[in-house]
This record gives structure tokens, sequence and C-alpha cells, in this order.
């Protein structure tokens, strides 16, 4: 199951998250690394995410137009 790494930006609403997931590649010719960013909007049944929270989340069915990933774990949370 594929699984992402990243952190809270915002809190869209009281079971939406918006969160921020770094990746790096690397160009084909030059080899020079680069940071790429996505953003995704994270569904969070609980709504225990705090903005600069790391969380780890897991793909899902569609929820709204948006919304396909869940929040699988927070770190946060679990303290």
């Amino acid at each position: 199951m594929i699984t992402k790494k990243g952190t809270v930006v915002s809190i869209s609403g009281q079971k939406t998250v918006k969160v921020e997931v770094n990746d790096y590649g690397s160009h084909p010719k030059y080899q020079k690394r680069y940071r790429i960013t996505k953003c995704f909007l994270v569904h969070d049944e609980k709504g225990v995410a705090k903005i600069g929270d790391p969380v780890v989340i897991v793909p899902c069915r569609s929820i709204s137009k948006s919304k396909s990933w869940k929040l699988s774990s927070s770190k946060e949370a679990q303290q």
C-alpha cells in the first residue's frame, strides 16, 4: 500500500486538513536534485491533526471531488 509522509499546513474544515508532502527528483541529464512539493486534502475523521504535525496518509476511495486520502497516523496523536 502506498503511504506518504507530510506536514499539516492548514485545517480546511471539521474533518479536512491540507498536508504538504516533499519529495526529491533528479534531472535525467545533469543529475541535479530538486525538491517536488505537493499538497493533498486529507480526511481526518477524529479531528486530531494540528498545524505543523508530521502525519502519514494513505489513499482511500474518493470522499469528495478533491479528497481521496485519509489520515493514517499522527505523531502528536500517539503521544
